[in-house]
């Protein structure tokens, strides 16, 4: 990361003090989004619904909390049930304006990191574009019966029947401060109107549901050799690079099975070129699987990457479809 990036991160999230100038942008901030929300409130814009159920999941914090993980668990979990799940996302990162259905093998140049991982991993249809209602149009031509929105708790000009707030469990809401102060896109009192918060990690508060990212494999990258269990790496020493929201998650996580990190961080949704990953030394490369789609075209045997899987009670799922189905009953 930047030294800009890091000095950033530690008055979000260590107690540095906020410098005046951060704080003088803050009204700016807020401006611009009283601005951009004023059609909605005034009734002379309305939000675009579309023939299906939507579930936003999202969170109040600038960078990643845990959220595509969560959406690839609610994709499966509403499979087995019965419905037909897709996901419409931005596609951050990528180039492509929209809307446009992902095929089996995506860009993520061209469609972004997470909208690729989530294909691959739920096996449901995804569409990425600027107006998320036309890419949201795009599934339902697929036979989809429940759109999952990716990131999309700011974005209002999608209606939206459900919403689900993902925190950092161990971060929170860092210094409490809206935007470029502190990490909030929204003041915390928006919880309030949420009926789903999800706490990823840490110790989770009064109306929140725990969730816990399970990564207890290593897959290769270039998919030439046998997935091996993460804990064979314990004892070495290994290269880790994450380009996520909180990288040092992924850091941690490899401690704890025993392994000597070497941390690479870079900032979210980074363009991997094959210079990032040159460490001068022959040690395995271990990396997210957001990172890893970015990574195939210039990876070797010793690239590995540590996908996760998020771990919820089942009354969350439960209470979710309980909602679903109330809302598609005649």
């Amino acid at each position: 990361m930047s030294a800009f990036a890091t000095r950033i991160a530690r008055i979000w999230y260590d107690g540095v003090p906020v410098p005046w100038w951060l704080r003088a942008l803050v009204p700016v901030y807020r401006g611009l989004r009283a601005l951009h929300l004023a059609p909605y409130r005034l009734g002379l814009r309305r939000a675009a619904r579309v023939a299906a159920p939507v579930v936003v999941v999202g969170n109040l914090t600038a960078g990643g909390s845990g959220k595509t993980p969560l959406a690839i668990a609610l994709a499966e979990k509403l499979r087995l049930h019965g419905f037909r799940p897709g996901v419409v996302s931005r596609g951050y990162g990528g180039s492509e304006e929209g809307p446009l259905l992902l095929d089996d093998l995506p860009d993520p140049r061209r469609v972004g990191d997470e909208p690729c991982v989530i294909r691959r991993r739920a096996g449901v249809e995804v569409a990425v574009g600027r107006d998320r209602a036309r890419a949201a149009a795009l599934l339902l031509e697929r036979g989809v019966n429940v759109v999952i929105a990716d990131d999309g708790l700011q974005h209002v000009a999608l209606a939206r029947d459900i919403e689900i707030c993902v925190i950092d469990g161990q971060r929170r809401f860092g210094n409490g401060l809206l935007l470029p102060a502190g990490p909030l896109r929204e003041p915390p009192a928006r919880l309030g109107t949420i009926p789903f918060r999800v706490c990823n990690g840490g110790a989770a508060q009064a109306g929140e549901v725990p969730m816990r990212l399970v990564g207890d494999v290593a897959v290769p990258v270039q998919r030439t050799a046998m997935t091996r269990p993460l804990e064979s790496f314990a004892g070495q020493r290994v290269h880790a690079v994450a380009a996520i929201g909180n990288p040092e998650r992924f850091f941690l996580a490899l401690r704890a099975h025993g392994i000597e990190v070497v941390p690479h961080p870079f900032p979210d949704h980074h363009a991997f070129v094959a210079g990032d990953l040159a460490f001068g030394d022959e040690r395995p490369v271990l990396m997210t699987e957001k990172d890893a789609v970015k990574c195939v075209a210039f990876a070797d045997a010793r690239h590995w990457c540590v996908p996760v899987r998020a771990e919820l009670p089942a009354r969350f799922f439960e209470a979710v479809i309980e909602r679903l189905r109330a809302l598609k009953a005649p």
